[in-house]
C-alpha cells in the first residue's frame, strides 16, 4: 500500500520529535507532519536552562538536535497542513494538503497557541502595539515602555528578554503572585528595568493608528492607573496569558475537556482507537519541554505495541525507504561551527537544497537589484553561493527598480514569476525561500483542488506584501502560502520584506508585529500566520 506508515505524528515539537526518535529507533516507519517549522513553540525561546543534561541552549538548537536524532534513526518528515482524520478501520487515513497518508496509528502532538485575554482594544491593536511573541516583535519596541500581561513562566522569562529592547517593562499579574517557579519569578522581580504589579487587571488599551496608552486597575483597592506614551511615541503590550490547545482537528472525534485539551489515559491513549496524544495538547499539570518529551516517549512505546498488533492482524508491514543514513547528531557545547570555511549553508541546509533542486522542473534566474548598503553585498554573496550549488539557478544583476536590495525569482526567459524577497532570506525564511523556488519552478507544493480553482479564478491584478522578521517562527507559513498563490496565478505577486531593512514600510502600515500581510496599497492589513485558504478568503 502506497504511503503506508506505522505511525503518523502530527506536530513537530519536542513531543512529536521524541516519539519519532523512539519509533524510528525501534525500526517502525514513522512520518512527522508539521505545518510550519520543526521544533514547535519552544523555538521562540532564546534561552533554555532547565532541560536536564543541557546546561544552556536555545529552544531552536535543542529541538534541531532532536530532529537530527530522529532523522538519524530513519524518521521521515513532511511540511504540510493536516485537514482531516479518518480513524475508522485498521488502516487510518490522514488527509493533508499534500495528499493522503495511510497508517496504523496517529499521534497528535500539535501543541497549543497563545491565548488572547479579551480586554478592550486587544484585537483592535493586535500587530500595532499588542503582541504575543517577544522574540518576533521585541525589537519593534526599542526604547519604549512595555507592559507584559501574565504571571506564568512565559510572562516572567519573556519580560526579562524584553529588557534588551525596552526602556522599562511593567508586568501586570492578575493574582497575588507569579504562578511559575521562584527562580523565574525572582529573575523578573529583581531586574532593575522591571516593575511587577500584582492583583492587577487591564481595563483597556487605546490609541489611534498605533498603541498610545494602557489603563489598568488594582483588584483590591480599585485604583485605576493610565499610562500614556510621551507625545509622538507609543507603547507595547505583550500578552503571555497561557495557551489554547490546537485540537480543532479532533473536535467531535475524540473526547476533550472543557478547555479543549484532549483527554488521554496514563499511556497517552485517547478515546479513539489508534489515536494517541502527547505534549501541550493534552490534559496535564505542567507544560514544559521535559514533560513533552516524556509524553512523546511513552506514547511511542504504546504505539509500537499497537502498530505491531496491526501488522499481525492485517498482514501489512510498512516498508521504510532505503536511503543513505543521516549523520549522527552531536550535542553542541557552544555556538555551531560552520561546516566548511566560507560556507553559508550547513549540512542540513544542503540536504534540503539538494532535495528541492532535484525536483525543480525548469531553471530559474535570481535577478538582483542592489544598492551600496552592506545588506546588498550580503544578498549578492548569498545568491551567488546558492546558484553555485546547481545548474537550475543562475544570477543576474539588474538596475531595474528602486527597491534594493531585492532578489526577484524569474524564469529562464527573464519574465518575473511574481515572487521576490527584499533583504536576505536567511534565518527562519531560508526554508520558505527554498520552497518559493520549488513553487516557481514547478511542480510546487500540493494544493487542494478547491483552492486551485479559486486561485485560477482571480481575474484582477493583486499585489501581496508579506512583512517579516527573520527571527519569527510564525512568518514562514504566511510567506509560503502567499508565494504558492503567486506561483499559481499570473495575476498575483508576492513580495516579502525583512522589516529590519525597510523601516519606511513598517511606518507606512504602522506595523508593530510580524507576520503582517498587506494586500494592495493597504486596502487589507492583517496580522498573524495564515494558510492558502485563509489568504484566499481575504482576497
Amino acid at each position: 500500500m502506497k504511503n503506508l506508515y506505522d505511525v503518523v505524528v502530527i506536530g513537530g515539537g519536542p513531543a512529536g520529535l521524541t516519539a519519532a526518535i523512539y519509533l524510528a529507533r525501534a525500526k517502525y516507519r514513522v512520518l512527522v507532519v508539521e505545518k510550519e517549522k520543526f521544533g514547535g513553540q519552544i523555538t521562540i525561546t532564546h534561552e533554555v536552562v532547565n532541560y536536564p543534561g543541557v546546561g544552556r541552549t536555545s529552544g531552536a538548537e535543542l529541538t534541531e538536535t532532536m530532529r537530527q536524532q530522529a532523522e538519524y534513526f530513519g524518521a521521515e518528515f513532511m511540511l504540510a497542513s493536516v485537514d482531516k482524520l479518518d480513524m475508522s478501520g485498521d488502516v487510518k487515513t490522514v488527509y493533508t494538503d499534500r495528499g493522503e497518508l495511510k497508517c496504523f496509528g496517529v499521534l497528535l502532538a500539535t501543541g497549543a497557541h497563545p491565548r488572547m485575554v479579551g480586554f478592550p482594544g486587544e484585537e483592535d491593536f493586535r500587530g500595532r502595539g499588542v503582541a504575543y511573541c517577544a522574540t518576533c516583535d521585541g525589537e519593534f519596541f526599542t526604547g519604549k515602555d512595555v507592559f507584559v500581561i501574565g504571571g506564568g513562566f512565559a510572562a516572567a522569562e519573556e519580560a526579562v528578554f524584553l529588557t534588551k529592547y525596552a526602556n522599562h517593562v511593567t508586568i501586570l499579574v492578575r493574582r497575588d503572585d507569579f504562578s511559575c517557579a521562584k527562580s523565574a519569578a525572582d529573575a523578573a522581580r529583581n531586574h532593575p528595568k522591571i516593575t511587577v504589579l500584582t492583583n492587577t487587571e487591564v481595563d483597556g488599551v487605546f490609541g489611534d493608528n498605533t498603541l498610545r496608552s494602557i489603563r489598568y486597575r488594582n483588584k483590591l483597592s480599585g485604583e485605576v492607573t493610565e499610562h500614556k506614551a510621551p507625545e509622538g511615541s507609543n507603547i507595547g503590550v505583550f500578552v503571555f496569558a497561557g495557551y489554547e490547545p490546537a485540537t480543532s482537528l479532533v473536535k467531535g472525534l475524540a473526547e476533550l475537556d472543557g478547555s479543549g485539551y484532549i483527554v488521554t489515559d496514563t499511556n497517552m491513549k485517547s478515546s479513539v482507537e489508534g489515536l494517541y496524544a502527547a505534549g501541550d495538547v493534552r490534559i496535564k499539570p505542567l507544560r514544559q519541554v521535559v514533560t513533552a518529551t516524556g509524553d512523546g516517549a511513552l506514547a511511542a512505546t504504546e504505539l509500537e505495541k499497537y502498530a505491531a498488533s496491526m501488522q499481525r492482524k492485517t498482514g501489512l508491514v510498512p516498508q521504510r525507504p532505503e536511503k543513505e543514513a543521516a549523520p549522527a547528531p552531536v550535542q553542541e557545547k557552544a555556538k555551531a561551527e560552520p561546516q566548511s570555511s566560507g560556507s553559508l549553508f550547513d549540512a542540513n541546509m544542503l540536504a534540503q537544497l539538494n532535495t528541492v533542486f532535484s525536483r525543480m522542473a525548469q531553471p530559474l534566474v535570481l535577478k538582483l537589484t542592489l544598492d551600496d548598503r552592506p545588506v546588498s553585498r550580503e544578498l549578492k554573496g548569498y545568491m551567488e553561493e546558492l546558484s553555485s550549488l546547481t545548474d537550475r539557478l543562475s544570477v543576474e544583476i539588474s538596475d531595474e527598480g528602486d527597491d534594493a536590495p531585492v532578489v526577484r525569482i524569474c524564469r529562464a526567459d527573464g519574465s518575473w514569476t511574481g515572487l521576490a524577497f527584499h533583504g536576505v532570506p536567511g534565518g527562519h525564511e531560508f526554508t520558505s525561500f527554498v520552497l518559493g523556488l520549488y513553487n516557481a519552478a514547478g511542480p510546487g507544493q500540493a494544493v487542494d483542488e478547491e483552492s486551485v480553482r479559486k486561485i485560477r479564478a482571480i481575474d484582477k491584478d493583486v499585489d501581496i506584501k508579506v512583512l517579516v522578521s527573520l527571527s519569527c517562527t510564525m512568518c514562514p507559513e504566511l510567506v509560503t502560502a502567499a508565494q504558492r498563490i503567486a506561483a499559481e496565478s499570473s495575476k498575483v505577486t508576492a513580495q516579502v520584506y525583512d522589516l529590519n531593512h525597510y523601516p519606511e514600510i513598517r511606518d507606512r502600515y504602522n506595523v508593530m508585529s510580524v507576520p503582517c500581510l498587506v494586500i494592495g496599497d493597504g486596502e487589507v492589513v492583517s496580522f498573524g500566520k495564515k494558510n492558502v485558504k485563509q489568504i484566499l478568503e481575504l482576497l
